[in-house]
């Protein structure tokens, strides 16, 4: 992999600037890719905008910025894309600066202050050719670094091609075609990749694959139709199948993972929201969001259910005089245990309506409440 340090006058980052909405915006003589079709909105406020400028203003030097450059040639931003497009949108005319003391666009600077502006010097990394074990390395070092780039944005970067622009398109923007089918179930920041990342994880899960493994097979496929499709089925399934208003939990489920374990299963809806309903209100399961998973499995460690505190653990362990309560405990009714040997246990088991209460709660040795556990 090559790794090369280059200089770039700010006449040539905004030659060619052109911003076309969804489309992308471009610059660099329209080879650089500043914002990808459908990446990440612009989030620098007017202060931090403005403080680039400044910046270039008084001749300081900016953070280094990182460039991929693309096989054809033609090079996309990796890190700076948002002192990227400061630059530009003041070089277009969108805001001004206090410049040296007058508030100035760019069409207010004098010559000198113009030729200063367009003559600051951008240091760019260009990284180029390399495996992609190695552009995934080399990003995720200098990401350590203070970049703060999402791993699927380095993703992005080394996976770049006709699939990924596609799938970008339906969920990599903040009201992409996703959050709207998705709102209410799934919620992500679409803008930073999350959503991307986590339907090609659901995809690639299937394929008993990793994302890296799954983006570098599909790279240069001519659309993202089935990762779209997928996604959409698996959206349609949790609407059928859960109906009530309970967003917090929806938000916290793995849908994806949700879909591929009980997608096939029959069933009923209303059912399951009965007992959703019922489960919500039960004062016993301290863990909310393990409900939707309990009702489809019957798997009570979802549910975190309450456990007897140590006081009244310790009250019990006296009263039962150290014994375990097991009458047919392998160590026999006289043997004393240490507290620390055994383990508060529900009498009558929450699944048939015990409550963690003293009254419900005896002491077992480990062995004994591992194995009735166990049955």
């Amino acid at each position: 992999m090559e790794i090369k340090k280059t200089t770039i006058l700010v006449r040539d980052l905004v030659d060619g600037y052109r911003d076309s909405d969804e489309e992308g915006v471009v610059g660099y003589h329209g080879k650089l890719d500043i914002r990808p079709k459908y990446q990440r909105e612009f989030v620098y406020d007017e202060k931090q905008e403005k403080a680039v400028i400044d910046t270039i203003s008084k001749g300081y030097p900016l953070n280094v910025m990182y460039w991929v450059v693309k096989e054809d040639g033609t090079f996309e931003v990796m890190d700076g894309q948002q002192r990227t497009l400061s630059i530009c949108k003041y070089f277009s005319g969108e805001y001004s600066i206090n410049w040296k003391g007058n508030l100035k666009g760019f069409v207010n600077l004098d010559d000198k202050e113009r030729e200063q502006f367009l003559n600051y010097e951008l240091d760019v990394y260009l990284c180029q050719n390399g495996t992609d074990a190695e552009k995934l390395e080399w990003f995720q070092v200098i990401n350590i670094a203070g970049l703060q780039l999402r791993q699927q944005e380095i993703r992005n970067a080394i996976y770049a091609g006709t699939w990924l622009t596609d799938a970008k398109r339906y969920f990599s923007r903040n009201n992409c075609a996703a959050k709207r089918m998705s709102d209410g179930y799934i919620s992500k920041t679409w803008n930073r990749q999350e959503g991307l990342e986590m339907v090609i994880s659901w995809m690639a899960k299937l394929e008993n694959k990793s994302i890296e493994q799954y983006m570098a097979e599909h790279q240069h496929d001519s659309n993202a139709d089935g990762l779209w499709l997928y996604f959409g089925q698996v959206v349609n399934w949790a609407k059928a199948k859960f109906t009530g208003k309970h967003e917090k939990l929806y938000i916290a489920t793995d849908w994806g993972e949700m879909y591929r374990l009980h997608g096939k299963e029959e069933i009923d809806g209303k059912q399951l929201e009965q007992q959703i309903s019922k489960l919500l209100k039960d004062g016993e399961i301290s863990n909310k969001k393990g409900i939707l998973w309990y009702v489809l499995d019957g798997n009570e460690q979802h549910l975190g259910l309450r456990a007897f505190d140590e006081s009244t653990a310790l009250e019990v362990y006296e009263e039962q005089q150290h014994r375990c309560a097991n009458p047919n405990c392998p160590n026999g009714r006289d043997h004393e245990f240490a507290f620390d040997e055994m383990e508060a246990d529900h009498i009558i088991p929450w699944a048939k309506g015990g409550k963690t209460v003293k009254e419900n709660c005896q002491m077992l040795c480990r062995h004994c409440n591992r194995t009735k556990s166990s049955k």
